[in-house]
């Protein structure tokens, strides 16, 4: 009788702890990074051993909890951060690269259009080299040129400057992360495996993995007690993540704006490499920003020191040799000094218009005009690219994902079918206790 009572109350115990998980499962069917609980049951049994009301060759069965157990996929899970690391890497580096395109303005007020309006304007005074209107006409576009280098530089700027923060906050969330994970290992350690708390800390170690696999690319391995050690992928040393001890990542920001990484971890201090994730983006994106100032800055320089050439080989309207037009080494700096329009030399080689006729000369195929259309011709092409790249990967990481939640979520019409199987169970097991204490009751009643 005693037995059927212990069967009875294991069933009744291991039938709530099953329920218990089946409701965890509901409750946190859109919780991120949660993974499916399974509860294992197994038969149990005691045999007799000479002991009154037993036989020796009977066996009293029952059921019991083995494990409660995450339904999770590894090669999934890898595959999935992989392709994360790919697709944060390719958003964040099309994010920026608009951004750029939108500091250097192809439109009417962009440097290429105001350009092409001032050699326009220096056409129409060689028409008319004796005219107060246009002179003035070619002053006022110069203006627009300098003041749309200045937009220009100012946009890439302030792209830099935004690239650089963001960076800094994706390096302060990184080491945020890898100190939580060495404090997860800690607490996976002491952790009784295979219970309701190890899978939540395990639950919780992955979603940092996730996390830190979205900003830099990483290697990883779990060992047999559930602990995750960390590296950059690619690298063998340093660990970012070694049982209890975390690195910490420091950002670098050259002069020009370019980023890099530098890792201080068991000792040593190394640099990082990123080869994906939204940190890789943000190195690509300012090493092409840094680039596009570069090129501007170039050009600035090279119109400014071509255009007062150009006016020192001519007379202005007085005879007297053409002074510079203007100022400045960078497209901020650039500035109008020639304030009367008078001073424009458009006299030479005779006639009153002979040096206005040869500024055309630089609007070839290696001219201001020609290079800055280059360069938004082939920031075009980034562009493009970027964003094909972007829609392939963000395919493949969904992909990825919704195959890794295949095993990994929780699916509630399944559930809906293990909690009525598992109150079944439950009740079944209610029902023996009832059924032993009413038959012990009767035994007793005879007496």
């Amino acid at each position: 009788m005693s037995d059927l009572l212990r069967i009875g109350a294991m069933g009744v115990s291991v039938y709530r702890n099953a329920l218990t998980t089946v409701g965890d499962n509901v409750a946190n069917a859109q919780s991120e990074g949660y993974s499916r609980r399974d509860i294992k049951l197994r038969e149990t049994g005691i045999l007799g051993a000479g002991q009154p009301f037993y036989n020796d060759k009977f066996t009293v069965g029952g059921v019991r909890v083995t494990s409660i157990e995450r339904s999770w996929d590894a090669f999934r899970a890898a595959d999935a951060r992989l392709t994360n690391s790919d697709s944060a890497q390719s958003q964040t580096r099309l994010r920026w690269l608009n951004v750029t395109e939108t500091a250097l303005d192809d439109g009417p007020a962009g440097i290429g259009q105001r350009l092409t309006a001032f050699y326009n304007a220096a056409d129409a005074l060689a028409g008319d080299p004796g005219g107060a209107a246009p002179r003035r006409a070619m002053l006022a576009a110069l203006q627009d040129v300098a003041n749309a280098f200045h937009t220009g530089a100012d946009g890439l700027a302030r792209a830099a400057e935004g690239i650089a923060t963001e960076a800094q906050t994706t390096v302060a969330a990184v080491n945020n992360e890898l100190q939580a994970l060495a404090d997860v290992n800690v607490a996976i350690a002491r952790s009784q495996p295979s219970g309701a708390g190890r899978a939540s800390l395990e639950d919780e170690r992955d979603r940092l993995l996730d996390s830190l696999s979205t900003k830099i690319q990483i290697d990883y391995a779990i060992s047999g007690k559930g602990e995750a050690t960390v590296r950059a992928r690619g690298t063998t040393t340093p660990n970012l993540v070694a049982g209890p001890d975390a690195g910490i990542v420091m950002l670098q920001t050259a002069a020009d704006g370019r980023l890099s990484l530098m890792v201080t971890a068991e000792g040593s201090t190394d640099p990082l490499p990123v080869m994906a994730g939204s940190m890789a983006g943000l190195v690509d994106a300012s090493n092409a920003v840094a680039g596009r100032r570069q090129e501007l800055d170039a050009l600035a320089a090279d119109f400014a020191a071509q255009l007062n050439s150009w006016s020192a080989a001519g007379t202005d309207k007085a005879d007297n040799p053409g002074a510079a037009m203007l100022s400045g080494a960078t497209a901020a700096a650039l500035q109008v000094v020639m304030t009367d329009p008078d001073g424009i030399a458009a006299a030479g080689g005779g006639t009153e218009n002979g040096n206005l006729l040869a500024l055309q000369a630089q609007r070839g195929d290696t001219g201001p005009e020609a290079r800055m259309s280059n360069m938004i011709n082939i920031l075009a092409q980034q562009l493009a690219s970027a964003k094909t790249q972007d829609a392939a990967l963000t395919t493949r990481r969904d992909n990825a994902f919704a195959a890794r939640e295949e095993v990994s979520g929780v699916d509630l019409d399944r559930e809906a079918a293990e909690l009525i199987r598992y109150q079944q169970a439950y009740d079944a097991s209610s029902k023996i206790i009832q059924v032993a204490r009413e038959t012990l009751q009767s035994i007793l009643a005879i007496f």
